[in-house]
């Protein structure tokens, strides 16, 4: 595994088939909510998503350091400031980032998901 990842192309050549999907499903979905001022970048190798401050982070086992040896890991920067109203996320040993571990595409939540970025939207407009 290279150093440091660089590009989507980069990671998506690293991921296995069911990584790719997940990975890629997830961050449609971010992208068709989150809104123009948020911008996306390869941090820590993987996926961020900002504003104003971290919103979210998708990160694939396959990428070391991100604590989880299977699927993919979508983390809310600052889930643990998030009603989270469905009790949709885990909070792991983190303070801070509360998440949720994908093995299969069909496990994603698209609605739930979508109602977390918006509640994380709302936040990021008031810092």
């Amino acid at each position: 595994m290279p150093e440091k990842i660089k590009s989507l192309i980069q990671l998506y050549e690293l991921l296995p088939e069911n990584e790719k999907i997940i990975v890629d499903v997830l961050r449609q979905l971010v992208l068709d909510t989150l809104p123009h001022y948020c911008k996306e970048k390869i941090s820590y190798n993987v996926p961020y998503f900002y504003g104003k401050k971290g919103i979210c982070i998708i990160w694939p086992a396959t990428i070391q350091r991100g604590g989880i040896h299977e699927g993919v890991l979508f983390g809310f920067w600052y889930g643990n400031k998030l009603k989270d109203v469905d009790k949709y996320l885990t909070h792991g040993t983190n303070k801070q980032i509360f998440y949720k571990i994908y093995k299969t595409p069909e496990e994603i939540n698209q609605q739930k998901i979508v109602r977390l970025l918006k509640e994380a939207i709302k936040l990021d407009k008031q810092w």
